[in-house]
């Protein structure tokens, strides 16, 4: 990836100190999202390993990985499949319990999203400890999807989760690195 590709994702992303708590930096896409050149950028960049390939499936973790994979699904001609906390869906689901710094959440998606052997690509804005993207990758491998990556527009390489991801066998593609959390 070229420096003027990172140079613009950087730019386009607000930086807010100390939240939700003191000492960590937010790294805030939405305006990212806003800028309809970093935007498509952005998009473009991770979906580019994948054209012309066979991807069944993009997988969003709720809710900027909504907006990422819908975006991604378009351009690969795939489905798209959301992944939401527990209640969200109204069809028969699947679920998954995983940690969070301060306790216990729930995901889940639709049982007959996925059909076992299909190609899912799994995508949210960030990468950071990692805890709500295993769980996915958990419940996806659960329903039996081939997960061919799991992309993210950023990483934060100093807490791990990309780590976690590779441990469990699955490609992880980044587009920028931030330093701390």
């Amino acid at each position: 990836m070229d420096s003027t590709l990172k140079q613009t994702l950087v730019e386009a992303i607000r930086n807010i100190p100390d939240y939700p708590k003191p000492g960590v930096m937010f790294r805030d896409i939405t305006t990212l999202l806003g800028n309809a050149r970093a935007f498509r950028r952005a998009v473009d960049e991770l979906v580019h390993p994948y054209a012309g390939g066979k991807v069944d499936e993009v997988a969003g973790i709720e809710a900027r990985g909504f907006i990422i994979g819908g975006a991604m699904a378009h351009q690969l001609s795939s489905g798209f499949v959301p992944i939401r906390k527990k209640g969200k869906l109204p069809h028969d689901t699947v679920r998954i319990a995983y940690s969070l710094e301060y306790g216990v959440d729930e995901m889940e998606m639709h049982r007959d999203a996925i059909v076992p052997g299909d190609k899912v690509i799994l995508v949210d804005d960030l990468i950071a400890t990692g805890g709500t993207a295993e769980a996915a990758v958990k419940l996806l491998q659960q329903m039996g999807a081939d997960i061919v990556s799991a992309c993210f527009i950023i990483d934060l390489p100093d807490l791990g989760g990309r780590k976690k991801l590779e441990a469990l066998g699955v490609n992880v593609r980044t587009l920028i690195a931030f330093e701390g959390h």
